[in-house]
């Protein structure tokens, strides 16, 4: 047996990925359902940052926000013409809502149209 290796293959771990399986659900996924599910990920991600959920201050990180949110940003931005205004919308709302939540948080707020995010969708006034 080598250092480090168990001795039963990957392939009879019950804890292997299926990769092939994988490959195929993912394939059968429409890219607008990708691209929104991975925005509310960011969405979901920057507001736990802000110190919005209910744990609060727990986790608040404004750098990291401002991190999330210019992603979130520039992924809306990009993908702007790939999804209907069905899906873009709500998606925008919530950009909107997190970018004034951030300044908000701010102790020293950035000028307009330079908050996170606001390279792509121009200054946010609350």
């Amino acid at each position: 047996m080598v250092w480090g290796m168990s001795e039963t293959s990957p392939s009879d771990s019950a804890e292997t990925p299926d990769f092939a399986a994988m490959t195929r659900d993912i394939a059968e996924v429409p890219a607008v359902e990708v691209i929104v599910t991975v925005a509310v990920n960011l969405m979901s991600a920057a507001a736990v940052k802000l110190g919005l959920t209910e744990e609060g201050d727990t986790h608040k990180d404004l750098d990291e926000a401002r991190k999330l949110i210019h992603a979130l940003a520039g992924l809306l931005d990009g993908s702007a013409t790939e999804i209907s205004s069905f899906h873009a919308a709500p998606l925008r709302d919530g950009l909107k809502s997190l970018q004034l939540a951030f300044r908000e948080a701010s102790l020293v707020p950035d000028e307009p149209g330079q908050g996170p995010g606001e390279k792509y969708t121009g200054p946010v006034y609350g």
